[in-house]
């Protein structure tokens, strides 16, 4: 019995070492980018005002520069007697782009912590998340415990809030495919999807879409309602020979570029040519896209002008 312990112990140790070294081999093979050209926004002696923008975050660097990056810079630019600094809420993707590239971003906490060090009064924080769900009501509840740091403290809303913001985004997300849209081809957008209430958001943007005749528009999640076999039943006897794929999130990142646009036969893109279309992925967020940066724009302004109050 001890014999036969010891060599199931051998072999899930070699099972492990082998494991290890395939996610060292992966982690060799894995290019996102150049982690150097993306501000992490964690500079000290700022002043006593201070707009932290806080995300899910991304390890994919060139869409972290581009997404997250760009709508941190818009902000700047737009509101310069703040300064802006960076936290992400997801710890898994700090500690992988911190032992990958070597550069640490702050998490919630981390960022908390710093302008508190730093003699920050006035913090206004805008969340980049798509809407209310866990992520912005953790985020409220981590505030709440800093409540006595700061004179005033003023949280953004999210992306989509008011009717208007659900309005704008549609008229954006209709603009950036329509060169696509001649009747043959369906536009699939790929959203996260939660267990939160809020996942509702995703047929409200449908029902949006379909005011605004966006009728060859459709909304799936990798992780909720609709799924990809909800959206390939409403496009199926449509005509349809094409599909256009692209993520209804604001980084373009592991779920785009795998669960939607990647070689494995589960991802969207597999799943739908094995069903006889022709696919085609869009890899870009909506961080990225200049009109989508302005709305959180607006958002970390009307936050600003509740802090000045």
């Amino acid at each position: 019995m001890k014999k036969l312990l010891a060599i199931l112990v051998a072999l899930v140790l070699a099972l492990s070492c082998f494991a290890a070294l395939a996610e060292e081999e992966d982690e060799e093979n894995y290019e996102t980018g150049d982690a150097t050209l993306d501000l992490v926004r964690n500079e000290d002696e700022i002043g006593e005002k201070e707009l932290l923008v806080v995300s899910f975050g991304t390890s994919f660097n060139d869409s972290r520069r581009l997404t997250i990056g760009g709508i941190e810079g818009a902000i700047a630019d737009a509101i310069p007697e703040y300064a802006v600094r960076r936290g992400f809420t997801a710890q898994i993707i700090i500690d992988h782009v911190e032992k990958r590239d070597g550069i640490h971003i702050d998490n919630v906490t981390e960022a908390l912590d710093r302008a508190v060090a730093n003699g920050v009064k006035t913090l206004v924080v805008q969340p980049t998340h798509l809407m209310h769900g866990f992520e912005y009501d953790e985020l409220c509840e981590t505030l709440a415990g800093y409540a006595d740091s700061f004179d005033k403290v003023v949280v953004g809303e999210p992306l989509l809030t008011s009717d208007e913001d659900f309005d704008r985004v549609a008229d954006i997300m209709i603009s950036l495919l329509k060169d696509y849209d001649d009747g043959q081809t369906a536009i699939v957008y790929m959203g996260h999807g939660t267990e939160h209430e809020y996942n509702k958001i995703y047929a409200q943007m449908q029902e949006v879409l379909a005011s605004k005749g966006a009728d060859n528009d459709y909304i799936g999640t990798v992780e909720a309602e609709p799924s990809l076999e909800d959206v390939m039943e409403a496009i199926k006897d449509k005509g349809y020979t094409k599909v256009v794929l692209r993520d209804m999130m604001v980084v373009c990142g592991d779920h785009a570029n795998n669960d939607m646009a990647g070689d494995e036969e589960d991802s969207w893109k597999s799943i739908l040519t094995a069903a006889g279309y022709e696919v085609v992925p869009v890899l870009e967020g909506l961080g990225q896209v200049p009109e989508i940066q302005q709305i959180y724009v607006e958002h970390a302004q009307a936050a600003v002008a509740e802090a000045e109050k």
